[in-house]
């Protein structure tokens, strides 16, 4: 834990603020606000990620997910005083900001409102972006919430504005914080109250190295995203996830007789989510490349184990189920997705496509084995050019011999 002071805060005096940041690409923060006292006032804990979707100079649309948040600092965070109510406020990449706002009242405290601002102009996160500069989305939200109680959400929460979408999970935050500590009383959202943990197949080992059950294959189920137009996004698949956390290894056969799918189309991008009583959500998000391909760009997880803690993390650098724009990527052995050294999926009896699907069926497909069968083309090609030069030696050799042969009869 880090703790650094910010600035002087009128009626409070000086404000330590500490924070950890995790190591998880799904960004894990957490801060505490102490006042001049040296007594906690507020405290929070969460994740958070973000979805932008943006005009590029080419006329196009394009959506980036913003779930790294790079160097963190927490400058306008505040406790409140008489005048105004406790602020959370976090800066990250070049000109993002996010800004939590509570209030109270007799016998209750508010998160009222959150506003987020991201920075178009950052050539990093937005290289071809029509129009550069600062923008804005603002929520109000009025979660109401007993004085002395921690508010608790670890399901997943979203916040859709124009072409923002917000995400947030794994929530715990206190304000107006009475005696320096923190309460163990939870105030929790309404999905967490209806919220119920119904594992399908799960088998804990007491360590990763330990040899785990032997895996059982996951049934293939089909799933599909719909916009106005029909059938934008189909995908078949059994799913194998394998977690690790807490040198506890897990292994989770996704059914997909109790899982539900939903997800988005754009030109540029595709969502599939899937989700059920386990799964709180498992994006799968495709794009574009080179306007001519797709390919798996990104996969986003949030999963509750049967120990009662949940396993969240998120990865938007991936390249793995690449095929030509118009056809199908299919691959029926087993195959794995590497999302991080703690967290992967192993695909069986996969087909997707996530673009230019035509009256809700599969087009073409590119078989996984073709990327086999290019390593044994050269191989192929040299064998036969050896044989064929042997032959050639050969020939000479019985040829000259005969030559030869000849002389000695004169």
């Amino acid at each position: 834990m880090v703790c650094f002071r910010l600035f002087p805060v009128p009626g409070s005096g000086l404000v330590l603020v500490c924070l950890v940041l995790g190591a998880l690409r799904s960004y894990a923060l957490e801060l505490t606000l102490q006042d001049s006292g040296k007594a906690t006032c507020l405290y929070a804990k969460w994740q958070m990620t973000f979805r932008v979707r943006y005009e590029t100079t080419n006329k196009t649309y394009k959506t980036q997910t913003i779930s790294d948040l790079g160097t963190v600092t927490y400058n306008g965070s505040i406790c409140g005083d008489d005048q105004s109510g406790p602020r959370i406020a976090v800066q990250f990449r070049s000109g993002f900001s996010w800004i939590a706002n509570f209030t109270k009242a007799a016998s209750t405290y508010s998160i009222d409102s959150i506003s987020f601002s991201y920075n178009t102009s950052d050539n990093v996160t937005f290289p071809d972006a029509k129009d550069k500069g600062m923008h804005t989305v603002y929520h109000p939200l009025g979660i109401e919430i007993p004085l002395n109680e921690l508010f608790r959400c670890n399901s997943l929460s979203t916040l859709e504005n124009n072409d923002v979408v917000q995400q947030y999970w794994d929530v715990h935050v206190q304000a107006f914080v009475q005696n320096g500590t923190v309460s163990k009383n939870e105030f929790l959202c309404d999905k967490d109250k209806t919220s119920t943990v119904v594992p399908t197949i799960h088998t804990t080992v007491p360590s990763p190295t330990t040899t785990p059950t032997p895996k059982v294959k996951p049934e293939a189920g089909t799933y599909s995203v719909n916009n106005g137009n029909g059938t934008c996004l189909l995908a078949t698949m059994g799913l194998q996830l394998n977690i690790t956390q807490d040198k506890v290894a897990s292994i989770i056969n996704v059914n997909p007789n109790t899982t539900h799918s939903t997800g988005s189309c754009q030109s540029h991008t595709a969502l599939l989510r899937l989700n059920s009583s386990t799964i709180k959500y498992l994006d799968f998000v495709f794009a574009v490349k080179n306007e001519n391909r797709f390919y798996l760009k990104e996969v986003n997880v949030s999963v509750n184990l049967v120990n009662g803690s949940v396993f969240s993390i998120a990865n938007n650098n991936l390249s793995y189920w690449d095929a030509p724009l118009g056809s199908s990527y299919m691959c029926n052995k087993e195959q794995t997705v590497s999302v991080s050294g703690a967290f992967q999926i192993n695909t069986f009896d996969l087909r997707v496509q996530p673009f230019n699907v035509i009256e809700g069926k599969y087009s073409t497909a590119q078989d996984c084995s073709a990327d086999d069968d290019n390593f044994l083309v050269p191989i192929a090609v040299g064998a036969a050019l050896a044989g064929v030069l042997i032959l050639v030696l050969l020939a000479y050799f019985i040829g000259l011999k005969r030559h030869h042969a000849g002389y000695e009869q004169f």
